[in-house]
């Protein structure tokens, strides 16, 4: 099964850009399901939950701008949930629904959130990969710490063992698995391989002061507590990222969410194994019903 590669033009107020996408089964299939990824990943870390999701499902797995075949933005300091936010909403019109449902993973989770809290939203089921409105600072400032170094690889194993290290938390199950999330997160520069985004893409997430992190807190909890959609929260049992006392938080509020954590996974389960596909396919056809 090949998926196909389109893309969509989005506005920033520094101008348009384009949004790669890579879309899986029927066209015509109005049942359609948005799958977006964390702040350094790509659209292709869905490729395996893609397949197993059609033919019921129309899988859209974009590449949210500044990452993969996406455009980079012109000023970096819109690299922020709600240019992604808007540029999503660009990508449903393309695709001709009224309705989406959404899996997001740790930055698309909130991309979601953010839409998904809005009146009159398009998001028909929300599945929350270990993310919600208050994100741990420990995890921040590890995820900080590697976002956006010049970094460059003579070959694919060599790239393989970094993003292996950086991402150990991901627990994922052999050689093969982590050397085909590299793959797609990489691109060529000459001779070598460097990462796949634009490393500006780290800027806003460095320069969060004390204040607005608070307050962007704050938003994001008023945006979740406003989602009236059947909601799933899948926390990896071992997550820096989002507490266990932040998802029993979120079980209790907004939409009462189902809560399910992955045992031995930190941040964030990759939807890869075929426990953690069941999970979201449960939940995505219960709640079709």
């Amino acid at each position: 099964m090949q998926p196909r590669m389109a893309s969509v033009k989005c506005l920033s107020p520094v101008g348009f850009h384009r949004m790669a996408y890579t879309e899986w089964g029927d066209a015509d299939n109005p049942a359609v399901l948005v799958c977006v990824h964390g702040l350094t990943r790509v659209g292709r870390d869905f490729d395996v939950i893609a397949r197993a999701l059609v033919p019921r499902w129309r899988v859209v797995c974009p590449d949210v701008v500044g990452r993969g075949r996406s455009d980079w933005l012109r000023d970096p300091k819109y690299y922020q949930v709600p240019q992604y936010a808007a540029d999503m909403v660009a990508l449903i019109a393309r695709l001709g629904v009224e309705q989406v449902d959404w899996v997001g993973t740790s930055m698309g989770g909130l991309i979601g959130l953010s839409l998904a809290g809005q009146p009159g939203a398009p998001i028909r089921r929300l599945v929350l990969n270990d993310v919600g409105p208050r994100l741990h600072v420990a995890a921040l400032t590890r995820i900080g710490d590697y976002v956006g170094r010049p970094l460059r690889f003579a070959n694919l194993d060599q790239a393989t063992d970094y993003i292996a290290s950086i991402s150990a938390p991901f627990k994922l199950r052999d050689r093969g698995q982590w050397r085909a999330i590299t793959e797609t997160a990489l691109r060529r520069d000459g001779d070598a391989w460097v990462l796949h985004y634009d490393p500006a893409i780290g800027l806003p997430f460095k320069s969060v002061t004390a204040d607005a992190a608070a307050s962007g807190e704050a938003a994001l909890w008023a945006l979740y507590d406003r989602i009236a959609c059947p909601t799933l929260v899948v926390r990896g049992a071992e997550s820096d990222l989002l507490t266990r006392a932040t998802a029993d938080e979120m079980g209790q509020r907004g939409p009462r969410p189902r809560v399910v954590e992955i045992a031995g996974v930190g941040h964030a389960p990759m939807l890869m194994e075929d426990d953690q596909i069941r999970i979201v396919a449960d939940f995505l056809n219960e709640a079709a019903t």
